[in-house]
């Protein structure tokens, strides 16, 4: 993929990782065009095989992202226009993203910041991190986390942030399983590029069948879900099941060696 070195959105790769960063002066708050922009962004890496891992971070130290751009709202962008292909932030909405992103959070990371972030698979945080659902106030509905975030941490943790819209710290935030470490801000990149080469050197297709069957499994019974895995009747399940990358898992064991992967 063409590598953007310049506007609201950033990236450059290193081997199969790609790295996003959102740089939106002052707070990295987002447009529908700078959502647009990363919905291309990512569904380019969706569809790129010789990329594996996308990590997403923001420029500058003070702001993560604080959500929607209330300036651009107000000038004119309107609240339900065209965010692009993958929904607000390029993520949210982006079907078939079978690949991992993990989330580089520094600084204030509240409204649909906080929801892009929960859109990614892994969210790393620096100590500085600090977050909020605020969107009570300003009379809307955080429509994305009130969908997730019941599912994914204690019902009644959810609706107190969500009908308070209260600040809540890096460790709280760890409490909840939100994230999965805390680093110093300066060390947060460095800890997401070593998560990244982890996972870089996984299988590729293990990965795409765990997120699907994860994503399509949430509103399914489990024994439903469990037979559609069985008779390979999702895509990314059947492709694992009739590839190279299966035969050399086990042949990679029986040999006492580290698999080669090759995403086929």
């Amino acid at each position: 993929m063409e590598m953007l070195s310049e506007g609201p959105i950033r990236t450059r790769r290193e081997g199969a990782v790609l790295e996003v960063t959102l740089d939106r002066p002052k707070a990295n708050a987002i447009d529908l065009k700078t959502s647009r922009i990363m919905g291309l962004t990512f569904r380019a890496y969706r569809d790129d095989d010789s990329l594996r891992i996308c990590i997403l971070r923001a420029a500058g130290e003070k702001f993560f992202c604080p959500g929607w751009d209330l300036k651009a709202a107000a000038d004119g962008d309107a609240v339900d226009g065209d965010y692009g292909v993958g929904g607000f932030g390029g993520l949210q909405e982006l079907p078939h993203l079978n690949k991992p992103v993990i989330a580089a959070v520094n600084g204030i990371c509240c409204g649909g910041g906080l929801e892009l972030a929960l859109s990614c698979d892994l969210i790393l945080c620096s100590d500085n991190a600090t977050f909020a659902l605020p969107e009570i106030r300003s009379g809307t509905v955080a429509d994305a986390a009130s969908i997730k975030l019941p599912k994914r941490i204690p019902y009644h943790v959810a609706m107190d942030l969500l009908l308070t819209g209260r600040w809540f710290d890096a460790e709280e935030a760890r409490r909840w399983g939100i994230v999965k470490e805390i680093t110093t801000p300066g060390e947060l990149l460095d800890k997401a590029w070593a998560l990244a080469r982890l996972l870089e050197s996984g299988p590729p297709l293990v990965y795409a069948a765990i997120k699907e069957v994860v994503r399509e499994a949430e509103g399914m019974r489990f024994q439903d879900a469990l037979n559609r895995v069985t008779k390979r009747q999702f895509a990314t399940v059947d492709r694992l099941y009739s590839s190279e990358d299966q035969l050399e898992g086990a042949r990679a064991f029986a040999e006492k060696r580290d698999p080669v992967w090759k995403g086929r």
